[in-house]
């Protein structure tokens, strides 16, 4: 009797308690949030990369639509962001006896406008950055590729934390 008893105490404690998680970061009250307008993130950075628009402007769509359930417009939407890329240099680090650096240092700049039409008091304009250092040895043509794709998703993370996470 008293093992059924455990065994009853024991599945009312399993079926009565449950936790959920959840991983998008976002926190977006969708009865009242329901379009976004994002614009097109244009590059000003005085060192050109030609491929550098197009895929952080693809990566930053891809996020939101990722992670959250907000319809894109073109104008007038519940939020809005916009911005430019303003930075993409690179720094020679470690210079060495020779006058060489060692090492270079890509780091890119992202300069976002965020206005929350719907909740008065959320509006921001931050500059986001991150980088990367790579061995002076190699190319940057040989490594410009997937360092853009790691510069790319750090600020897009950093965009998307900053405008659709309330911490």
């Amino acid at each position: 009797m008293r093992r059924i008893i455990n065994i009853g105490v024991l599945f009312f404690v399993l079926t009565s308690c449950s936790i959920s998680y959840k991983f998008s970061g976002a926190s977006i009250d969708y009865n009242l949030t329901k379009t976004l307008q994002l614009g097109t993130f244009v590059n000003q950075a005085p060192l050109v990369y030609p491929p550098l628009e197009p895929r952080f402007n693809e990566a930053l769509k891809d996020m939101f639509t990722r992670n959250t359930r907000l319809q894109f417009v073109n104008q007038n939407g519940d939020m809005e962001i916009e911005g430019e890329i303003v930075g993409y240099e690179l720094t020679p680090l470690a210079v060495q006896e020779d006058a060489f650096a060692a090492e270079t240092r890509l780091t890119m700049n992202v300069r976002m406008r965020f206005r929350n039409n719907k909740v008065q008091g959320q509006d921001k304009e931050e500059t986001f950055s991150a980088n990367r250092t790579f061995s002076s040895n190699v190319n940057l043509t040989d490594v410009q590729d997937q360092l853009i794709k790691e510069l790319t998703d750090e600020i897009v993370d950093q965009i998307f934390n900053a405008t659709m996470a309330n911490w």
